[in-house]
């Protein structure tokens, strides 16, 4: 009887298929733990996510805003309707361009952005903060890769 072949390095066990489902079922998991927390708050997600970019860039226009998020500009229309009604953002003209307005946050929308970004930086603590310092540097070093050799990849025309 010959022996048994040596046990597959970790390397070389690792399935890109299966860390993909592992990937996707963790990013539900935060979505929904992210979700329950801005909820708390008064906030979805999009809403969150639009209030939260404003934070990085305002004066951006729809359009702008809608390529950040990976959105089309009718959903970006819709939920900034919503947020300038809820007195969180407001549109200004532009000067010399009739079709578009610039975005910006008013104080209570800079407000709720600012705990919402608490409220992330809270969970991130909690969860992926708890990692070594060298892990989270993989991590983003694996990420940033991946997120290379995705946008290398054509997207498909049913895909916001």
């Amino acid at each position: 009887m010959s022996p048994a072949p040596p046990s597959p390095t970790p390397a070389e066990a690792a399935d890109p298929l299966r860390v993909w489902f592992r990937f996707i079922r963790l990013n539900r998991r935060v979505t929904a733990a992210m979700a329950g927390e801005l909820r708390g708050l008064g906030l979805s997600i999009p809403q969150f996510d639009a209030l939260s970019t404003l934070t990085e860039r305002e004066g951006m226009t729809q359009q702008d805003l809608a390529a950040r998020l990976y959105v089309t500009k009718g959903n970006v229309s819709g939920l900034i309707d919503r947020l300038v009604e809820a007195g969180l953002v407001e549109r200004r003209p532009i000067p010399g361009d009739r079709r578009s307005h610039a975005l910006y946050l008013t104080p209570g929308g800079t407000d709720l952005a600012t705990r919402g970004i608490l409220a992330q930086k809270a969970y991130v603590d909690r969860t992926l903060g708890q990692l070594p310092a060298e892990d989270i540097a993989d991590f983003e070093r694996l990420v940033l890769r991946w997120r290379d050799l995705a946008r290398d990849q054509p997207v498909s025309d049913n895909e916001s």
